[in-house]
């Protein structure tokens, strides 16, 4: 009866480890933003990312040990600062991504070298999120590249975060007409963003025309004209603000109704991914103390 007993759990033992690893082993197929679809014989394990929203991504996933390289940008959580570095979007360190044998390399859709990248023998995926819609999609991939399955449950808590900070805010805030700079050359958050959504489910309009695009380049007299009550930058472009033609006359220079977001602030702001509840909250801290006053 013992030795019976014995070879049906030795039995059972191999049937289950054989499941495990058919699981482990099965193929992964995935398209990413070009439409290109890649295929892994398993969920890849080495991950280079070459855009910070994609390395904060990954690890609200649970999978930052997965990462063995990210870009200079990418600095949170903090962990990854102690990564192998490989440059930028624009200037990515190719010989330094393919030393590193990545399974994946995660790139913006704009990122240089991904031809070459390819071309070396490299699976790169490519994704570009200019909207809350759309950065919705690329957690769910990810979440399904690295087989994670309550990716869905992550993003409702960052919706459920959004929501929360926008019910802090009074029903006048919904008055207030703002205009939100998000780089230097005045180019804007325009509606469509995920930081022009964000201002609009907290309330704010925007003055610049959903027409233009997520992030338009802004004539500095068009702003001027329209004398928004509320302007939101980041201290990198804040400096000679008062000295552009015009903008000393602006309703939010002579009341002093101007967010100023510290480089840490900023980058929580204009990266779409898992901080954009913590981005809510920024935001409409600013609103109360700047915007209602």
């Amino acid at each position: 009866m013992n030795r019976c007993l014995t070879i049906w759990r030795a039995t059972v033992g191999l049937l289950l480890a054989g499941c495990v690893a058919g699981l482990q082993a099965a193929p992964v197929r995935m398209t990413d933003d070009r439409g290109v679809t890649v295929q892994w014989a398993q969920p890849p394990q080495r991950i280079v990312s070459v855009l910070p929203s994609l390395t904060e991504t990954v690890c609200e996933l649970g999978q930052c040990h997965r990462l063995v390289g990210v870009d200079r940008y990418s600095n949170h959580p903090a962990s990854v600062r102690r990564l192998p570095q490989v440059g930028g979007g624009i200037d990515p360190q190719i010989e330094s991504i393919v030393a590193l044998r990545p399974d994946v390399v995660l790139m913006s859709a704009s990122s240089r070298g991904v031809d070459r990248l390819e071309a070396l023998g490299l699976k790169v995926l490519t994704f570009e999120a200019r909207n809350a819609r759309e950065a919705r999609s690329v957690m769910l991939r990810l979440g399904e590249l690295l087989q994670v399955p309550d990716a869905p449950a992550v993003w409702q808590r960052i919706e459920a975060g959004v929501d929360e900070a926008a019910r802090t805010l009074p029903p006048q805030a919904r008055r207030l007409r703002a205009y939100y700079e998000v780089s230097t050359g005045g180019y804007a958050a325009g509606p469509s963003s995920f930081i022009g959504e964000m201002m609009s489910r907290l309330g704010l309009q925007n003055v610049v025309p959903i027409e233009q695009g997520p992030f338009p380049r802004i004539n500095p007299e068009f702003v001027v004209r329209a004398d928004p009550d509320l302007i939101l930058i980041g201290v990198r472009n804040v400096q000679g603000l008062d000295n552009r033609p015009g903008w000393r006359g602006m309703r939010a220079l002579r009341e002093q109704r101007i967010c100023v977001f510290t480089p840490d602030e900023s980058d929580v702001l204009v990266r779409p991914g898992p901080r954009m509840a913590e981005a809510a909250r920024v935001m409409a801290r600013c609103i109360a103390e700047k915007g209602l006053r």
